[in-house]
């Protein structure tokens, strides 16, 4: 295996840790340690677990002042999508986190949807390794420069809603009708499917959706679907 350099990463990033083997457990999967049972580092789970709730916390305190007029539902549902495994996994790719896994072979070979998730669970290590190695504040600023920006782009698409209530709700009181939801297609292989699925209004299709699950597909034909019927 070839060694990684984890300078590059603390370059990419900008912080320099005091304990480098904080970041090298950051990256370190549960599968590469099945492989290789004399490297000294753990894997990254406890670290995650810090990371995430450091990133909880100062995406809270984010939201809670740059949005004063939101109630707390609003608040909670905006930083669901914020801090999800989709956001945070492409939050990852953008500073080539992917470079320096540390995985089995077989985790190596999967760039599917469970890749994402590593990805995702990786970034949140991360943040743990940053929190312990170098503090809050560090941490903070690493969450504030990669992971809030992506809020704007959430609030303007509306990202954060439950689309599939909110076209419930507005079929039901408009045109008092329930939606329903059928699959059209399945693409790809087991371990990346992509869905695409039609919202129907009684026998009419209004949208087409699509995602990596039937739920994301489903969200995303209520999404047109609101659009569609001007009830956004």
């Amino acid at each position: 295996m070839k060694e990684k350099d984890f300078n590059e990463f603390e370059e990419k990033i900008g912080i320099k840790f005091n304990d480098q083997n904080f970041l090298k457990q950051a990256f370190t999967h549960r599968s590469f340690l099945n492989e290789n049972k004399n490297f000294k580092s753990g894997h990254n789970e406890r670290l995650e677990f810090l990371g995430d709730a450091v990133l909880e916390l100062v995406t809270t305190d984010f939201l809670y002042t740059k949005y004063p007029e939101k109630n707390e539902g609003d608040l909670t549902s905006i930083r669901s999508a914020l801090v999800n495994a989709q956001t945070c996994a492409e939050v990852a790719a953008e500073i080539k986190v992917n470079d320096f896994l540390l995985l089995s072979r077989g985790e190596a070979k999967d760039e599917g949807r469970a890749r994402q998730y590593i990805l995702a669970n990786a970034l949140e290590a991360i943040i743990g390794s940053i929190y312990i190695d170098s503090g809050y504040e560090k941490a903070r600023d690493f969450i504030l420069k990669y992971i809030t920006p992506k809020t704007e782009q959430i609030v303007a698409e509306e990202l954060w809603v439950d689309a599939k209530s909110k076209f419930q709700e507005k079929a039901q009181d408009i045109e008092s009708i329930t939606p329903s939801y059928q699959t059209i297609k399945e693409t790809g292989p087991d371990h990346d499917k992509k869905f695409t699925v039609g919202v129907f209004l009684g026998g009419q299709m209004v949208a087409e959706g699509e995602g990596e699950s039937k739920q994301d597909a489903e969200q995303d034909a209520a999404r047109k679907a609101l659009k569609e019927r001007g009830w956004s």
